[in-house]
């Protein structure tokens, strides 16, 4: 694309009797033109990440209150979904993944929606969806869910990323919304493998494995890579997560597969992202832990391309001066950006140019200010 798309922002202010932050985020989400969807009786998904426990810079569940419910004034039948993780902690299935997300605030007495897991009970009920033009992948691994529903909002808490750079929109929806075979599918080049000393011998990576690639001896597993696809179902059913992903792809690879992701996802139907520039952590919030933000509070962010906002959100965080007892405020040398400055093995914009090369959206916006 060569036009400039339009991001609307405002900042983190507010005056004695004014505004709150909600409303203005109400206010910001009008003026992007949110309005302009049909959302009459429409499956609305608003893509989210609920937080890993022990980690506190996950966007509170009153931001999404605040989407859901204009949503919903303007007729939709809205709900806040992710899909379970790759790795093993909180969130590696829906019913630990559910505990988490109500424990972090998720739950519809404070949402007033539903949560679901998009991609099921064990991170196995996904969707293949094709992706237009893709190099990398040819159909995304999407979690049942999200791709169920009509319209997508992505409310995204901008952040670094020790693989991508940082997490913004793209992340958000691309490796979130993938199954636990399609995360595996980005992050490795490689198939999974078993770690002998948990594994007990119970069968079950084999009974769901299509290609008869698990095979038990003397009551323990291992994959035969000849014969494994690397669909990622084993890891989701091993009781005793002996089953392990590579994590194994180079970091500019992994941000073209979500590059591809996204675009599975969003092409043909609706789409609205809102972004918060806010705690800015070093890391993801799959981490159970949050370090000192990079840089003070910035605001929040809204447009109808998912590209644009990611590079207005990077702009606006490069703009900052960093916090000096942060880890980007105590690195050293000379860096490019901030992002790169945290995590040095990090691109970011191979993740944003490959966007533009498939046609997801523009680097190139206008911003306005609320």
């Amino acid at each position: 694309m060569s036009k400039t798309s339009d991001v609307w922002f405002t900042d983190m202010h507010t005056v004695p009797m004014g505004d709150s932050l909600q409303a203005k985020l109400r206010k910001l989400m009008l003026k992007a033109g949110i309005d302009q969807i049909d959302f009459k009786d429409k499956f609305v998904a608003v893509k989210l990440h609920f937080g890993e426990p022990g980690n506190l810079a996950f966007l509170r569940a009153n931001w999404a209150r605040t989407v859901c419910d204009l949503v919903k004034e303007l007729g939709g039948k809205p709900f806040v979904t992710d899909c379970n993780t790759l790795y093993v902690g909180g969130r590696k299935n829906a019913l630990d993944h559910l505990d988490s997300a109500y424990m972090n605030g998720y739950n519809p007495f404070a949402t007033g929606v539903h949560t679901i897991i998009a991609d099921g009970l064990k991170g196995t009920d996904d969707v293949e969806v094709p992706v237009p033009g893709g190099t990398y992948v040819k159909a995304a691994k999407i979690g049942r869910a999200l791709m169920d529903a009509d319209i997508v909002i992505s409310l995204t808490h901008f952040k670094g990323h020790e693989l991508t750079g940082f997490g913004g929109a793209i992340k958000n929806i691309g490796m979130g919304g993938g199954s636990r075979a399609g995360k595996m599918e980005m992050h490795s080049a490689g198939k999974p493998h078993v770690d002998q000393e948990n594994c007990i011998g119970c069968g079950r990576c084999r009974a769901i494995c299509a290609h008869d690639a698990p095979v038990i001896t003397n009551r323990k597993a291992s994959i035969d890579h000849n014969k494994c696809v690397g669909c990622g179902r084993c890891i989701g059913v091993c009781p005793k997560n002996a089953v392990l992903p590579a994590f194994d792809e180079a970091n500019d690879l992994v941000n073209r597969k979500m590059a591809e992701y996204t675009l599975a996802i969003l092409h043909g139907r609706p789409h609205f992202h809102v972004s918060l520039a806010i705690d800015i952590s070093p890391f993801c919030d799959c981490h159970g832990e949050n370090d000192v933000p990079i840089v003070p509070n910035v605001g929040m962010f809204a447009s109808f391309d998912p590209v644009a906002i990611d590079q207005a959100c990077a702009d606006a965080v490069n703009r900052q001066t960093p916090n000096p007892d942060s880890r980007l405020g105590k690195a050293k040398g000379e860096f490019r950006d901030h992002f790169h400055a945290v995590s040095p093995d990090t691109d970011w914009r191979t993740c944003l140019d490959h966007c533009e090369a498939i046609g997801l959206g523009t680097r190139a916006y206008t911003l306005h200010t609320l």
